[in-house]
This record gives structure tokens, sequence and C-alpha cells, in this order.
């Protein structure tokens, strides 16, 4: 990985625009309130069509714009455009809500020239509401001539809830022969335990890949990336993240048998963690990252189960926010985490200060974990000494704001 990670550069300013083909816009159209306060709807368009992947969430409840994008997905296995609304999930509105979210795709269509399969669609806000459908209408019509190169900035923006920082990054490699650009955006704050992506993402290159190879490495990214973060242990309706390949680098397709193939993986894999660590800082009301590093696990698996568990821990999460150097709150989430643990071998620091070791408390200063603990991020390291198991999670603390921001999410 570090070998590849040096051919991979970040475009300053970058994002989901940035490779060949891309245009995108973001409107105001009242969709939460009827007020025109902020964007609330996004166009991504593909000038040609795009090979396709997506990853989408293990909710047994599942939003009518995912359901619609998955079917349409699995007919044409190519995307020419995306249509985003934020302000309305779109979830738990029966029939009505898939006929709504299908009509979505026939005005992007018809106003973009493609086929209705063609159009990727993705909704997030307030469960149990039906769309404003006029007001969809009037939007949809108004973003898709506006669909520019230069209109990434405003698609991040336009798929924002209660996001207070945009989500957005680029990146160049050379692949095949070519430079290959990949880019991304992606929303989320709050209602994030991701098993399977996170709030919404979207990721585009011009690289051009084999179909079957680019859903394989989508899975394998996300598991790596958005599958280790949380913010606050709920998994939405509408988690759901798109990447779109329309191969204007103009090389030959790439399969997991190139030569390059780990240069592409490591690529989108910078891209994903950018967005899943930013998701993850800004959690709702959140003022620090939260990274746990666990080491000498059994297995891979049981190193992920540690850390997720660690970064998901709500009394973890709140000592951080105190910065109360309480080690035996990670040792409680450890021991719950169902990864193998022998209690006694088990090591913890809290970023430099060792503060556990054996399964017990060591004398250390408080005053400098303290320290540890108000630095962003918080990093904590765990070593279980029982094997060569190693994985990273990201969360963020939690703090009063989370509660004011969701008792009042409707209103």
């Amino acid at each position: 990985m570090k070998t590849t990670e040096s051919k991979i550069r970040i475009i300053p300013e970058g994002g989901v625009t940035s490779p060949q083909g891309f245009l995108a816009a973001g409107v105001a159209a009242g969709i939460k309130n009827g007020k025109k306060e902020k964007k609330d709807i996004g166009i991504l368009i593909s000038q040609v069509p795009a090979v396709a992947a997506g990853v989408y969430t293990t909710n047994a409840v599942q939003a009518a714009p995912l359901l619609v994008s998955k079917e349409s997905l699995q007919k044409q296995g190519t995307l020419r455009a995306v249509v985003v609304n934020s302000g309305n999930a779109n979830a738990c509105t029966g029939e009505q809500g898939l006929a709504d979210a299908k009509t979505m795709q026939e005005w992007v269509a018809k106003s973009a020239g493609i086929h209705p399969d063609e159009v990727g669609v993705a909704s997030t806000g307030v469960i149990g509401v039906f769309l404003p459908m006029d007001r969809m209408e009037a939007g949809i019509s108004e973003a898709v001539p506006l669909a520019s190169a230069q209109g990434g900035k405003d698609f991040a923006e336009a798929i924002m809830t209660t996001d207070l920082v945009k989500k957005e990054i680029a990146v160049r490699a050379e692949i095949a022969g070519t430079t290959v650009t990949i880019g991304g955006t992606a929303k989320g704050s709050g209602m994030i335990h991701p098993n399977m992506a996170t709030m919404l993402g979207f990721v585009t290159t011009d690289a051009a890949v084999e179909t079957n190879a680019l859903q394989d490495a989508l899975r394998q990214v996300t598991d790596r990336t958005f599958n280790r973060i949380t913010v606050d242990g709920d998994t939405s309706t509408n988690d759901m993240v798109l990447l779109l390949a329309n191969g204007m680098a103009g090389h030959d397709a790439l399969t997991s048998a190139h030569e390059d193939w780990p240069i592409f993986l490591a690529a989108l894999e910078v891209v994903a963690l950018h967005l899943a660590k930013t998701i993850a800082r800004d959690g709702e009301g959140a003022t620090r990252l939260i990274e746990a590093r666990v080491t000498g696990a059994k297995t891979e698996e049981d190193a992920i189960k540690a850390a997720k568990t660690i970064v998901g821990s709500s009394l973890v999460k709140t000592a951080v926010f105190g910065a109360d150097a309480n080690w035996g709150r990670l040792m409680m989430a450890i021991g719950k985490s169902g990864a193998y643990v022998e209690q006694n071998r088990v090591e913890i620091w809290i970023g430099d200060i060792q503060v556990a070791a054996d399964g017990m408390g060591l004398s250390f200063d408080e005053e400098l974990a303290t320290r540890e603990l108000a630095k962003d991020p918080v990093v904590f390291r765990v070593n279980l000494n029982v094997g060569d198991g190693e994985a990273a999670a990201y969360g963020c603390d939690l703090s009063y704001d989370y509660v004011k921001i969701n008792g009042s999410y409707r209103t």
C-alpha cells in the first residue's frame, strides 16, 4: 500500500467533477419547508455512459430511492446521471415513494436526453414524509441545464443535511500509461454506523474499469473505510455509495489482473478514507475525531470488532468529550466487542501515553493524558497480544449538542 500511495497525488480543491467528463450542479428548491434557504437538489452527469457500482445499507428498512437505484443498476450496469435531494429521505413512503423516485428519474432523463434507467436516485433527510414533487420538478428542471465541470462544490453543498462542512476530495495517479483521476463527495453527520457504506457517497473516475472489477473494488474499499466509521451507532435507511467509471482517460479497461490494479485500488481507498474520516469528524455536535488502532488481534476480523466497538462506545465518546483519561472504558469496549481477548495481555495507549499493560492500569501522568485527549484526532492504541491481526476505526466524541441537534431534527 505504501509503495502505491507514493504514486498518488491529491488535487487541491478537487471533487466529484475533477475526473474528465463529469458535470454537476446544485440548486435550492425549498424541499424541506418551501423556503429556498439552502441548496437541496444536486445533479451529477457523465458525458458518456459510465460503468457503475453500488453498495447499500443493510438496514431492513430501505428507502424508495435506494430500491429504485439498485434496480436500475442491475438492469443497466451503467449510469449517465445521479439526482440527489436533501431535506426529505423518501423513506417509509410506500408505493407513492417508489413512484416519486421513478418520476425523478424520468424528469432527469427527459431533461438530459438519456434513458430513465441511466439515472441513479438518492435522498436524505426526514423519514416518513412524501416528497414535494412540484418543488422537485422545478429544482430538477433548473439543475440539469446548469451542470458543469465547475459545479462539484454546489453538488456537495446540495446533498448536506446537518453536515457542517462539505466533504470532497480528488486524486490523480498514473495507471495503464495514462493519468487517471478519481473524485468524490459524501454527506453524513448523524445516523452513522454503516454496515455497507456511508450516509451518501458519490465517487467518479475517468478510468476504464470492467464491471465486475469495479464492483469488487468498491466493496473491498468500503470494508476498509466507510465500514470503519461510526458517529452514533445508527444505520440509516438511505445509506448508499455509487462509483461511476466513464473511461474517458482512454486506456483499456482495468481488471484485477492488470499490473496497475493495486494503484487504482489504493487511489480509490485514499478517496474513500478521506471522505469516511471527514464524516466521522463532522459528527453531529462533535468536537474531535477519534481513531482506534488495534494490533495483536487473533484475526483482522477481531481487530475490526475491537476498533469499531471502541469508537462506537458512548462511554468512550463522552470520556473524550470531557478529556477524561478513563482507560477502563476502552477495556470495557474491548471486552464486549466479540473479539478474542486474553485480559491479562491487553495493552492500551492514549496517544503516546501508555495507560495499561497486562490488563491492568499503569501509573501515568494524568495531565499529559488529558492533553492527548484534547488533540484532534484523539488516537487510542490497543495491543491485544494474541496474534497478528490489525485494523483501525474512526468515530467522534459525543457532546451536549448531539442531543440538541437530534431533539429538534424535524423543526
